[in-house]
């Protein structure tokens, strides 16, 4: 995900924080990936100088690590969501166009073994090595969109690429509701055309206002993870494209739907659903936490509702003495290589994200920030 929308910076009304701060001057001993937003979000750099850092992303470091893996038909792991699946999918497709029954998953033993680049990628776990995942992450890291090298891709995920699920081509989505807001992101990140994905999940939405990608499978209520992915993808779809007043209203229900139990609570007890949520993990994949919840919602910018002042603080007690935060609750899986590590250790990309948030939600029209400014 690309921490802030497309267009620009989170809006802020309290002061740049200064380059010579120890906590931004760590933070700059980064990665390009993290050292342009640390630029454009927390010092306010000149445009100028955002644009030049953030153009290295490619070249240089994770950026240009995980372009390095892409195959030559534009995929990684030789599959979408799944390593080793290409073949599949495309066979799948084949046997539905036919009026055939499709073929069976390949097995763990039938798929080829991964080959990672270092010793992280051996944890037992989901894979996040594929097409799918990977493009994820270069959005993450904010990799320039209209470069050659990312527009490339993009025609060539188009033509190449093909889900594990039903074999339908990448950009026309699949079942489930958390992949397919993945995919409404990657396409707007990417300029590529992704509203019959949109139209899915305005109709896969749920009565409480949320989503959830078991509903397809079993009855289930909302879920805190799925509602959460789903919105952001269709908040930047919108900023992207103008987005329409039924897609905004989706958007809006579904923030409601997060809201009405202050991010974390169950409406029915009160209770915290899971405790893990006050951990906070880079990358946060698919799962669910406060941090990756709050930074959505500075995000999308605007007056903080009052409802998001518990979250908020649970983000703020979490920093440490010396102004940093950690990284925590890694979720295991094949990785390429991993951003940072291990767990219990400073994490520049989670300091980054909450300094983000606080800086949002300190503003001087936050309703509690005459109490909470630091």
């Amino acid at each position: 995900m690309e921490p802030t929308e497309n267009r620009g910076r989170i809006q802020s009304r309290t002061r740049p924080m200064a380059e010579d701060d120890p906590v931004v001057r760590w933070l700059l001993r980064g990665d390009p990936a993290i050292r342009w937003q640390v630029l454009r979000d927390l010092v306010d750099a000149s445009e100028a100088e955002v644009t030049a850092e953030r153009a290295r992303v490619e070249r240089e470091g994770w950026g240009a690590r995980l372009l390095a893996l892409r195959a030559a038909d534009g995929l990684w792991a030789n599959g979408a969501c799944f390593p080793g699946t290409a073949e599949f999918a495309a066979a799948t497709a084949r046997a539905l166009a036919a009026g055939e029954p499709p073929p069976p998953f390949p097995s763990p033993d039938e798929e080829p073994a991964e080959a990672p680049t270092d010793e992280a990628g051996t944890e037992p776990g989901q894979p996040w090595t594929a097409t799918y995942r990977v493009l994820l992450d270069l959005c993450h890291l904010g990799t320039p969109p209209d470069s050659p090298v990312m527009q490339e891709t993009a025609r060539l995920v188009a033509h190449n690429c093909r889900w594990e699920c039903d074999g339908l081509p990448f950009f026309d989505g699949e079942e489930d509701c958390c992949i397919n807001a993945g995919t409404v992101l990657i396409g707007a990140y990417l300029g590529v055309d992704v509203a019959p994905v949109v139209e899915r999940l305005l109709a896969d939405q749920m009565p409480d206002g949320g989503w959830n990608c078991w509903a397809q499978t079993r009855p289930a209520p909302s879920s805190f993870a799925s509602t959460l992915d789903v919105v952001d993808g269709l908040l930047r779809w919108e900023r992207r494209t103008g987005g329409s007043e039924e897609v905004r209203r989706a958007r809006r229900n579904g923030e409601e739907y997060l809201l009405r139990r202050n991010l974390f609570r169950s409406l029915r007890t009160g209770e915290v659903v899971n405790p893990r949520w006050k951990m906070f993990s880079y990358p946060p994949r698919w799962h669910y936490d406060l941090l990756k919840a709050t930074e959505y919602f500075a995000r999308r910018g605007g007056t903080p509702d009052p409802r998001l002042a518990e979250a908020i603080e649970h983000v703020r007690a979490r920093r440490q003495a010396d102004g940093r935060w950690l990284l925590e609750n890694t979720h295991p899986g094949a990785v390429h290589f991993r951003f940072e590590e291990p767990d219990s250790t400073p994490s520049r990309w989670n300091t980054l994200r909450a300094l983000r948030v606080l800086r949002w939600y300190d503003s001087p029209d936050s309703p509690d920030s005459a109490r909470q400014a630091p």
